[in-house]
């Protein structure tokens, strides 16, 4: 197969993954999804002689970039929209939730939030795109051995932040048929 194919099989197969691996960062800023996603594609057809042959963990490194780029520019954007005095509030497109209105499961996005970025990206790595520790080193770029060590940190961290916001939900009893580990049983 040639290059030119072989990126085509990656665009088919592989568009609408990274399409809602950059919506999900992008958090509702849908306008910018496609022209992030164009990039990322873009990227992949200058290097096309690059890709690899599993190549969604190498576009999702590219895209990764991509979203610096696009955050750094949405930033940019935003800072001389409030300094011309051009807000969203001016024009009453302003929406406030009910203070009792809590999403479900939002104590999970709220004890992510409180991780570093780099924590965050490794478990959304792992847990929205499903990806292994090999597929993981690959989007970052570093070693397996420290994708997976990265890994290991991020959740531990995370489950510190629930167990800080959620005392109540960590603290639940276990249920009394559960069989003990096979660690509690030694020792």
């Amino acid at each position: 197969m040639s290059n030119d194919e072989i990126f085509a099989a990656a665009y088919r197969e592989h568009y609408w993954a990274v399409s809602r691996y950059v919506a999900r960062r992008l958090q509702g800023r849908a306008d910018e999804v496609e022209e992030v996603v164009a990039e990322v594609f873009t990227v992949a057809w200058r290097r096309r002689a690059d890709l690899p042959a599993s190549p969604l963990p190498w576009l999702y490194g590219v895209a990764r970039n991509c979203l610096a780029n696009a955050v750094r520019g949405y930033g940019r954007r935003r800072r001389l929209v409030d300094r011309m005095g051009n807000d969203q509030a001016a024009h009453g497109r302003h929406i406030v939730d009910s203070p009792d209105a809590e999403a479900p499961g939002a104590w999970v996005h709220d004890a992510l939030a409180r991780l570093s970025p780099a924590d965050q990206e490794v478990l959304r790595l792992a847990a929205w795109e499903e990806l292994g520790a090999d597929e993981i080193a690959v989007a970052l770029g570093c070693g397996s051995r420290a994708a997976a060590m990265r890994l290991h940190r991020a959740r531990s961290r995370l489950r510190s932040e629930i167990d800080r916001i959620r005392p109540a939900v960590a603290a639940a009893p276990a249920s009394a048929d559960a069989t003990p580990c096979e660690d509690d049983r030694h020792g």
